[in-house]
């Protein structure tokens, strides 16, 4: 655990410099939060660290850690920092790897709010993301996806926004399941004003997270910078809808850039917040997504996703063997054991064991010493 030396070391340095910033964070890892936040109060750090001079020159005297941590602590909100348990890692690690550019980068801490651990909803988030005039039928389709999500253990990840956003969110906490809101102002601040009780509902099983500290304000640069913590934090990224230019564009892009799959809802053809969608299935560059069957398969790509095969048969418990052997049987009519050995390209023994097994499950049946399917 982070004692409250440290907290408030880390505190400083979450508001020093407008996140996110590389030079900072390296010379945390060399120093520490102690004695990077001492290095910064005096003005003088060691060889090879001048940017963090220059990029913390605007604030380095203001020490606001105490008030912000009290603030925290009055709406139910944590401090997470690196050297903490629940610290997503593994997560935030394709932020560290990938070139991100000036806005890119891991975060130096996070602000957290909510009952779940960062950590575990990090790693079983996926990404609905759209328009903010979505559409009834956006709408819909986020309330159907976000719902089918948390009903197979997953946590709907999104950005507190109006529209796919909020659908998002709503349809989650509506049945039960976790969502995480990632903010791009303070996490004491209610933006949009119009969702304060969505995000109090978000907290109560989920989590409400911003990279900026308490009081910061919403700014348009924030949000394309909270982009990236959307996509990184989760295992698949689906636009539901988007016009031509849209915030979830971005977020996409991030996707892309971070290895995450990317999936696209399509929509109807004269529908201005589908062309974004359509164009990113059009270039290759999202997959199709129809049903949540279809975004955890895209997140679970290793088979523990499905894409949705359709009604389940009565033969797809049967071994690949059986199957063999069951399709070796016509539909009408009856054949001999040494028929279908020949038709399955199996051994007699095999197939005749085969046969005693699905006799016995109902699938086929012995008439007079020929075999027919039940």
């Amino acid at each position: 655990m982070t004692d409250d030396t440290e907290l408030r070391a880390w505190a400083y340095l979450a508001r020093v410099v407008e996140p996110p910033n590389a030079a900072l964070l390296s010379l945390c890892d060399e120093l520490g939060p102690i004695e990077t936040a001492a290095a910064i109060r005096a003005r003088s750090v060691p060889h090879g660290h001048d940017e963090v001079l220059t990029a913390t020159a605007a604030r380095a005297d203001t020490d606001l850690a105490a008030q912000d941590l009290d603030v925290a602590a009055r709406i139910g909100a944590r401090l997470v920092t690196r050297d903490d348990p629940e610290w997503p890692a593994w997560p935030l690690l394709a932020l560290g790897q990938a070139d991100t550019a000036s806005r890119g980068g891991e975060p130096l801490a996070l602000w957290v709010r909510g009952t779940s651990r960062l950590d575990e909803v990090a790693s079983t988030g996926i990404a609905l993301i759209g328009s903010r005039a979505a559409s009834r039928y956006g709408e819909q389709v986020t309330s159907t996806f976000a719902g089918g999500l948390v009903a197979e253990n997953w946590a709907v990840v999104s950005g507190g926004a109006f529209g796919v956003d909020g659908a998002a969110h709503r349809a989650a906490v509506a049945s039960g399941g976790q969502t995480m809101a990632v903010m791009a102002c303070g996490i004491d601040r209610d933006y949009p004003a119009g969702h304060a009780r969505l995000f109090d509902q978000i907290a109560e099983n989920g989590l409400v997270l911003s990279e900026y500290p308490p009081g910061t304000t919403a700014a348009k640069h924030r949000f394309l910078t909270r982009n990236r913590l959307v996509a990184a934090m989760s295992k698949a990224v689906v636009v539901v809808e988007a016009g031509r230019r849209s915030g979830a564009a971005n977020t996409a892009a991030w996707a892309r850039k971070l290895g995450r799959p990317l999936g696209a809802v399509p929509g109807p053809v004269t529908s201005a917040t589908s062309v974004g969608c359509h164009q990113l299935i059009a270039d290759g560059l999202a997959a199709l997504v129809i049903d949540p069957q279809a975004v955890i398969a895209l997140a679970a790509p290793d088979g523990s996703g499905d894409m949705g095969r359709g009604p389940v048969r009565s033969t797809d418990a049967l071994s690949p063997e059986a199957k063999r052997v069951h399709d070796a049987i016509p539909a009408r009519g009856s054949v001999t054991i040494e028929e279908i050995a020949f038709s399955a390209g199996l051994e007699t023994a095999r197939v005749r064991s085969a046969l005693a097994h699905m006799d016995v499950s109902g699938h086929v049946v012995n008439v007079d010493g020929a075999w027919r399917l039940a």
